[in-house]
């Protein structure tokens, strides 16, 4: 049975060790020879490293394990790039936040100008590991989930088209464990057959059935209209307050179009007002600062436990559950095995009445060669206008990043749906260029 050979690009990340964890847990069905680290924060990812390096010597002695700043050394040998880069970590994902927040715009990471602003970090180092990969292993596919998933999408379409990169997104998969759990689903979203169509953090599912082609929607409609996609609290104890507002806020975002039930982050671009009105209650004390506190400090304390007592014997370190999407994706390849898949993919023909150029998230047929998209059809008016939109935003940040154009960036975050005016996309946009100066591209 083949073992593949993996780098881990932002192996200084705190998600890094719950991916570690995912790939010895499924080890029997994607067997691996080789893991490696790569990242431009050696200090970091030192860290991070130590920690993984003792889970695998007791987990997993027979994985060689590395970890290096160098590219070649990370990219020779290798079978599949996992990529899940933040460029300029949490330091900057709070300026991002912030920022919009001073002139009334929600901030966050991936969606408004805040999104923009990571979008345009992002591009030239994703392009970067891109060229490493098909330097040093030129058969080598790069599985992409670094944020914000729509903007690089949309970039190494049109500046590496040709590149093996499939670009993904764990969100859904994490709305849909809620749904399997509303449903009482005992293998969990591997239960359901969807059927799901939009941007990134930008859609809608339209149909889910069980195996035996039972029609599950109306139960979980029913769930969704009281409760959004809360379920079970007492076992989800864990999870932070922020993110308990996201899904309970569902139940309002399903109510504008009750025929479908909808993408969490949808609440972003149709609720700015009540966004900002309940995140800006303490601007000092965003998002960024809650996942630095909480996240950050945890993960960090976890692997210096391990460090420092030199054994993984009962340590902090899980699996990350979203990560066994890309595992999914990793073993489809591999394996041949026709494994249906949400995918960011061109659209082409697969949304009938859509832009074909634009990046488009919807299930796709995955196996050694790549994969196939499942055709969508029409979609109606609402849906489309809302995603004509969204799509011109990403495809003027891409504009505005390729030929360095103040202008075109002044128009991709005026045109955001959570931006109320040009006048304030200007202003934001401006800090935003003197917060970003050691990132982007100069401006003109």
């Amino acid at each position: 049975m083949k073992k593949s050979s993996i780098v881990i690009a932002g192996g200084g990340s705190t998600f890094t060790p719950g991916i570690v964890m995912m790939l010895l847990d499924h080890l029997k069905r994607f067997p691996i020879r080789q893991i490696k680290f790569y990242d431009n924060d050696a200090q970091r990812q030192e860290t991070i490293a130590k920690a993984c390096a003792i889970v695998l010597r007791e987990r997993a002695p027979e994985i060689e394990f590395s970890y290096t700043t160098d590219p070649q050394e990370a990219f020779t040998d290798i079978d599949f790039v996992m990529a899940h880069i933040r460029v300029g970590k949490y330091a900057m994902r709070e300026k991002d936040e912030k920022i919009p927040m001073k002139y009334g715009v929600l901030g966050q990471e991936t969606c408004g100008p805040g999104g923009i602003a990571y979008g345009m970090r992002s591009i030239g180092p994703i392009i970067e590991i891109i060229d490493y990969m098909e330097k040093y292993s030129p058969n080598a596919w790069m599985l992409n989930y670094s944020n914000p998933a729509a903007i690089v999408a949309e970039a190494t379409r049109r500046i590496r088209p040709q590149s093996k990169i499939i670009n993904i997104c764990d969100m859904p998969v994490g709305i849909e464990e809620r749904m399997a759990e509303i449903l009482s689903l005992p293998n969990g979203r591997k239960d359901m057959d969807i059927t799901y169509y939009g941007l990134n953090h930008f859609g809608w599912w339209t149909a889910i059935h069980d195996k035996q082609g039972n029609d599950l929607m109306p139960q979980i409609k029913a769930h969704v209209a009281k409760h959004g996609y809360i379920v079970n609290p007492d076992n989800h104890a864990e999870t932070e307050a922020s993110w308990n507002d996201t899904y309970a806020k569902a139940k309002d975002v399903y109510a504008i179009d009750p025929d479908t039930l909808p993408n969490t982050y949808l609440k972003y671009y149709l609720f700015p007002d009540y966004v900002f009105a309940h995140d800006n209650k303490n601007p000092d004390h965003t998002r960024a600062n809650e996942v630095m506190e909480h996240r950050e400090r945890n993960v960090f304390a976890a692997a210096n436990d391990i460090i420092n007592k030199n054994t993984a014997k009962d340590c902090a370190f899980h699996s990350d559950e979203h990560a066994s999407y890309i595992i999914d994706l990793a073993e489809a390849i591999t394996f041949n095995t026709n494994a249906k898949m949400l995918l960011i993919v061109k659209n082409d023909s697969a949304i009938s009445n859509f832009d074909p150029t634009a990046m488009v998230e919807i299930p796709c047929i995955v196996n050694k060669n790549g994969y196939q998209k499942i055709s969508i059809g029409e979609i109606p008016q609402f849906q489309k206008g809302l995603m004509e939109q969204q799509v011109s935003v990403e495809k003027l940040v891409v504009d505005a990043w390729i030929n360095g154009s103040y202008q075109k960036l002044w128009q991709a975050i005026s045109l955001s749906k959570t931006v109320p005016s040009v006048s304030v996309a200007k202003n934001i946009l401006d800090d935003l260029i003197e917060a970003n100066k050691d990132y982007w591209p100069i401006l003109k």
